[in-house]
């Protein structure tokens, strides 16, 4: 165990090893370090944006009207942002959202009971 191990334990989040848009950029498929496979349309990624044009900084309520992103919105691109989160661009021209490796796991992952 490291010192920081022990200063500061935690335990690591799972990582993508590899994201992959569908042809029309509706959905997104992520495969991570454990194996696993998930997906999310490109629609949820846009209502759960965490920018803070979407979400209040100081309240951390939701400020974008979830309703009001369109069921064909498309991913157009996806970047790395270092090794700890993806950022998109929208069709409706938003890419301001960073998505850490968390955020996505948990948006793209079922529920558990």
């Amino acid at each position: 165990m490291s010192f920081w191990d022990r200063i500061k334990p935690s335990t690591p989040s799972a990582t993508a090893t590899d994201a992959r848009l569908s042809p029309d950029g509706s959905h997104l498929e992520l495969t991570w370090d454990d194996g696993t496979k998930s997906g999310v349309s490109a629609q949820t990624l846009r209502q759960q944006c965490p920018c803070a044009g979407c979400v209040d900084e100081w309240t951390n309520q939701r400020t974008l009207d979830q309703t009001k992103v369109p069921a064909d919105l498309r991913v157009k691109q996806v970047h790395p942002v270092g090794n700890y989160a993806l950022t998109f661009a929208f069709s409706d021209g938003h890419t301001t959202g960073i998505y850490p490796w968390k955020l996505l796991r948990d948006l793209t992952q079922p529920p558990t009971a």
